[in-house]
């Protein structure tokens, strides 16, 4: 039997990607289309004293124009904390005010222009600290500004550090971000005659919850909604999850009885999309004199916007992944959840996990500074060590955290040996005699991956003998489609390519949770595996019967069913499915009756995964601009066994570049009175392949004992640890000037005016 699972085989998605034939949102073309366009508040904060939408209505084509006073009442207001359209006040710039519907965009905009909305500005909150400060006024009326406040840990990190012969206490901030998918949001809503409620097309990353929440807005079963996911053009987080947008969709194709569809703009996009990071962290770590970990204690503020999306998801994930890959015998993190004007949050690739490993490898850092011990060695001395696996932090959540599987050292040990750990202090010497500024700098991680719950496929043979795989787990170009067949493939034995996979349906399979938090394959590929095993059984047993043999005597292979040692007495899959699903009435024996169908259905379920891995670097600064170049970045990686390593490596790739532009590019910024400064690719810079550098990728396999298939997840991977790798070989770049960097984003603009305040206070720099 050909083994599919292991190997590198190329994507199937990509034929149809490449040559033109993906179908995305904006592709939908109903006969009747209209189109929705938003006009959002241009005032963080703003009272709404008049809306006048009569110049709008008098422009042909416009076909409906909706405030938020206009939904009140027409859908259930728990399933969003905001209202689809802002009333009365507005809390946010970019805030949903008013929606014109029209036959076409241009009228719709045109539409947008006519509407006069009259605001009365209030004072806006924008700061965290401000809106915790004492007589601060309420961000969201009748809401307090702190949301949460959470805590984590286990022992006593405050006794520990009393009597601690080593502490050291850093502040350190991460600053806003968010993530920058091709495609922008989208959905596209349809009346259904047949069940009274909807057919929806959209962008979500969670076809099922969407499906959930749009019912229970509506007061329907949820069988009156479908969802279905088309080609989506990324997401990484941002797209998880009921939006405003679309409630207004589909209530205004409910109210006018037509398809309504909706594509976000990219200015949109910056402005309402739900932002990620911003968190500010106060830390102390206490250690023995000869590096050994005692306790850890962060008190941390999230900057979580205006109204609850999954801001709370955020600030556990990093309260979580703190600790990182080492034995630390006390710890306690205390995170507050605090409102102010700006664009909600919500989980953005990595999903509070880079905030965690940023703050842990700061501080190893610091220790190692404060000994004057070797920053790989101060990590070396606190790994958890291959053979305390599977290993309880001490963490309950309820449940305790416990990491898997894995091999802490070899994987640091292999990043020092790829990166040239050793002969740095060498090199940065002789650089900077030729005046050149260069730091090496590394982070080690581990991440919970799998996401826990559960996830589901379906596995069909039809008639014919077409194979087809049926999963929730919705994909925005991870490569779902392709390891899914892989998977099935070395069930049924047949080869990847005849094997049709289906994708974020919800009428194709009852129940899903979604694809986020590096969870899709761990669950969903296993559900995969599981439901083929089944559908192998059912071939078996029908194969058995018709060549009139004992099951056990059966040999599939090559899509093909014969009696072992006679191949020329063979039926194929067709012929076997064909008598398995029939379309006339067949006698059943009662004594030993068959499947009728090849199909199964499996929902598979398990706790996290631990996934690690380690990053190294080498950078160049230049002292007169703040410029830094990436000379040379090293991943040594770990998620379990590799179902297709070259995915795996693509996923990496993606990550890195997600991390190394929050290092050294993107922020969103804003003024005092809450206006977003960034709202352009102009002062909203994104790396090019110019500005990526070559990856050089290990890989270890230490299999998961959780799943049959040994995998841990790799979506958000080459994101965590790449912050504080980068930002780690920066500051050694800079370290000559004494600098070091306690925020983010390291951008040419930052650098140059601490490389300049360095140099005023020590002029012989």
């Amino acid at each position: 039997m050909a083994q599919w699972v292991g190997r590198a085989v190329a994507r199937v998605e990509d034929h149809r990607l490449l040559t033109g034939r993906g179908r995305f949102i904006a592709d939908l073309r109903w006969p009747g289309l209209v189109t929705v366009a938003f006009l959002r508040s241009s005032y963080a904060h703003a009272r709404i004293r008049g809306i006048d939408a009569g110049g709008a209505l008098a422009i042909p084509g416009v076909l409906a124009v909706v405030t938020g006073e206009d939904l009140a009442g027409k859908y259930a207001p728990e399933v969003l904390e905001q209202p689809a359209l802002a009333w009365g006040v507005t809390h946010y710039v970019g805030e949903p005010v008013v929606a014109v519907a029209a036959e076409d965009r241009y009228r719709a905009e045109d539409g947008l222009e006519a509407v006069r909305v009259e605001y009365e500005p209030m004072p806006a909150v924008v700061d965290l600290f401000s809106a915790l400060a004492e007589g601060a006024p309420a961000v969201v009326e009748g809401k307090g500004n702190l949301i949460e406040k959470r805590r984590v840990g286990y022992g006593d990190a405050a006794a520990a550090i009393a009597e601690a012969p080593v502490v050291v206490r850093e502040r350190l901030v991460i600053h806003r971000a968010s993530a920058h998918p091709l495609e922008t949001r989208g959905t596209v809503a349809v009346p259904d005659p047949h069940t009274g409620g909807l057919s929806v097309w959209t962008t979500t990353q969670t076809p099922h919850d969407l499906r959930r929440s749009l019912a229970r807005a509506f007061g329907w079963a949820e069988s009156q909604v479908r969802v279905q996911t088309l080609d989506v053009g990324g997401s990484f987080g941002v797209k998880n999850r009921l939006y405003p947008e679309d409630l207004v969709v589909s209530w205004l194709a409910l109210t006018l009885g037509r398809p309504v569809g909706w594509i976000e703009d990219r200015m949109e996009h910056f402005v309402s999309t739900q932002h990620e990071r911003e968190q500010v962290h106060e830390v102390t770590l206490a250690a023995t004199r000869d590096g050994r970990l005692l306790a850890l204690r962060d008190e941390f503020y999230v900057d979580n916007g205006a109204y609850i999306r999954r801001g709370a998801s955020v600030m556990q994930r990093t309260a979580l992944t703190i600790p990182g890959p080492y034995r630390l015998p006390n710890y306690e993190a205390i995170g507050h959840l605090v409102r102010t004007h700006k664009t909600p949050i919500g989980p953005y690739r990595g999903a509070g996990r880079p905030q965690g490993c940023f703050v842990m490898e700061r501080m190893m850092d610091r220790l190692a500074a404060a000994l004057g011990m070797d920053r790989a060695e101060v990590r070396r001395r606190n790994l958890v060590p291959t053979e305390a696996f599977p290993y309880a932090t001490g963490i309950e959540k309820p449940e305790p955290i416990v990491y898997d599987s894995g091999n802490y050292e070899a994987t640091l040990t292999r990043a020092l040996e790829m990166i040239g750990w050793q002969d740095a202090p060498k090199r940065i010497e002789e650089a900077r005699q030729a005046g050149r500024w260069l730091g090496v700098g590394l982070a080690v991680n581990v991440e919970d991956t799998g996401g826990g719950g559960y996830e589901g496929a379906r596995v069909v043979v039809d008639g014919a003998g077409h194979v087809t795989v049926f999963s929730g787990a919705a994909a925005q170009g991870q490569g779902h489609e392709t390891v899914f067949a892989q998977v099935a493939a070395d069930v049924l034995g047949i080869p990847p390519e005849q094997i049709r996979v289906q994708l974020g349906d919800t009428e194709d399979i009852g129940l899903s949770i979604g694809t986020f938090g590096s969870r899709a394959t761990t669950l969903a590929g296993n559900a995969v595996k599981a439901s083929a095993e089944a559908v192998r059984e059912q071939i078996l047993r029908w194969a058995a019967r018709l060549l009139e043999a004992s099951p056990e005597d059966v040999v599939f292979a090559e899509g093909k069913a014969y009696v072992r040692g006679v191949p020329d007495r063979a039926l194929t899959l067709g012929e076997i499915a064909a008598r398995a699903n029939p379309l006339t009435p067949i006698v059943i024996d009662p004594r030993d009756p068959l499947p009728l169908g090849l199909e199964h259905t499996t929902y598979f379920q398990s706790g996290p995964t631990y996934a690690n891995g380690c990053h190294a670097c080498w950078v160049e600064v230049d002292p007169e601009t703040g410029g830094v170049r990436i000379l040379d970045y090293v991943v040594v990686h770990d998620c379990g066994r590799m179902l297709n390593p070259r995915l795996v490596e693509g996923q990496i790739h993606g990550g890195v570049l997600h991390g190394l532009s929050t290092v050294l590019y993107e922020e969103m910024r804003y003024d005092a009175d809450g206006q977003p400064l960034t709202t352009s690719y102009l002062d909203y810079p994104l790396p090019t392949t110019e500005e990526m550098p070559t990856l050089r990728i290990a890989h270890f396999e230490t299999p998961s004992p959780l799943n049959p298939l040994g995998i841990k997840g790799a979506g958000e991977s080459g994101t965590i640890p790449a912050l504080p790798a980068l930002t780690s070989a920066v500051e050694h770049a800079l370290s000559p000037l004494g600098i070091q960097l306690r925020e983010l984003p390291a951008t040419p603009d930052r650098l140059f005016h601490l490389i300049r305040e360095a140099r005023q206070s020590s002029p012989g720099s």
